[in-house]
């Protein structure tokens, strides 16, 4: 699987699981999760398909490492935070418990922004 091919796919499942929630949360009146929807929506769909459009519109982009590094940096760190973002949103584990892995998993997404910042000065 490519790189683009990678980051559009998975662009696309966060894609439906956004909406699916919001669907959730108009339907329900219950707006707890707000915040796990927008991270869906903007690290999950928005950024996920603009990173697989570049990789397909700049190919130069995909080779390498910083790109492999990139991908799986933003795909670990997004999905983690989401899940804990929902236990912590849904009161299922406290604060003091999550709150420290939130700085770890944000720092394995603003890497993986930091290489694909590096990859455009190098490539594009």
């Amino acid at each position: 699987m490519t790189i683009s091919r990678g980051f559009l796919l998975t662009g696309a499942v966060y894609l439906v699981v956004g909406i699916s929630l919001g669907a959730y949360m108009g339907g329900s009146g219950d707006h707890t999760l707000t915040p796990v929807h927008a991270h869906i929506n903007l690290l999950g769909f928005t950024l996920m398909t603009i990173f697989g459009l570049a990789y397909r519109l700049m190919p130069e982009l995909a080779e390498g490492l910083i790109p492999k590094l990139h991908f799986w940096l933003h795909q670990i760190g997004s999905l983690l935070l989401l899940i804990s973002l929902t236990l912590l949103m849904t009161g299922r584990v406290a604060e003091a418990t999550i709150g420290p892995l939130f700085p770890i998993l944000e720092a394995a997404i603003l890497l993986g922004a930091v290489l694909w910042l590096v990859n455009l000065f190098k490539r594009a």
